[in-house]
């Protein structure tokens, strides 16, 4: 008998990555964006200067992207966790391929592409 190969540890990956750098650099984007700018202590212009960057926006889409993995793989297990069974062969297409929609999306923003 011939056992199928599950595709779970790919979607482990981007799972960890995302919350690795979600725990990592999260903290300081709320940190400058919700309390430094609104006290005045970060200017409006050197942060839009620092996102025109291209390192800088590489970083930023990497993070989204590795974020919206991170959500999908959350949200899977628990959507499945609250009882829906019945959307259990779907799940995975939906939720991750929102996560593949959003960092596609994602991508072109940081790129001024649309």
């Amino acid at each position: 008998m011939r056992r199928t190969r599950s595709s779970e540890p790919l979607w482990w990956i981007p799972f960890a990555g995302g919350m690795m750098l979600d725990a990592l650099v999260l903290p300081a984007l709320i940190l400058i964006t919700g309390i430094l700018l609104p006290l005045g202590l970060v200017s409006p212009e050197t942060l839009h200067v620092l996102v025109g960057l291209p390192v800088v926006r590489v970083a930023l889409a990497v993070l989204i992207a590795l974020t919206f993995f991170h959500a999908a793989h959350r949200l899977r297990y628990a959507l499945v966790e609250l009882g829906l069974h019945a959307l259990k062969p779907v799940l995975p297409w939906l939720c991750y391929g929102g996560a593949v929609v959003g960092s596609a999306y994602t991508l072109l923003v940081a790129f001024r592409l649309i």
